[in-house]
């Protein structure tokens, strides 16, 4: 998948627009909800503590998100404001295991090689906020 289809992906589910993120390599989107001076260095080390995976740990946790707004699913893991987008066509199936085993491995890859591909910084946006969780699912 490529980085413009990532970003095209993640503008359209977030639900509010006046959040900053940042979008790493594998998919992993780290929200800003609080954004303080350089986005990618305040999103890697979000990403640092809370991307890799520690199998019989709070971070091999994870829940599956269905979209309405985008085909595939977001798998969101111990951290509220780490999601990441598993595309219609990588899991091997669709089952909400097998995706999240999927979207957990992206986050590990992300968490560990920390490669930040988009910022997107939405700080002093003027857009309303909608209610409800980090994507509209």
């Amino acid at each position: 998948m490529n980085t413009e289809m990532l970003i095209d992906v993640w503008r359209r589910i977030l639900i509010d627009p006046r959040n900053s993120w940042v979008l790493f390599e594998q998919g992993t989107c780290v929200v800003l909800t609080a954004p303080e001076g350089v986005l990618a260095e305040q999103a890697t080390e979000i990403l640092k503590e809370f991307g890799p995976v520690d199998v019989g740990s709070p971070a091999a946790d994870f829940a599956v998100i269905d979209l309405k707004q985008a085909e595939g699913w977001v798998v969101t893991g111990h951290h509220h404001d780490v999601l990441t987008y598993v595309g219609p066509d990588e899991p091997d199936d669709g089952s909400d295991i097998a995706v999240g085993l999927h979207g957990r491995s992206k986050r590990h890859r992300d968490g560990t090689e920390l490669h930040v591909v988009h910022v997107e910084d939405n700080r002093g946006s003027t857009a309303e906020p909608a209610h409800g969780d980090r994507t509209s699912a």
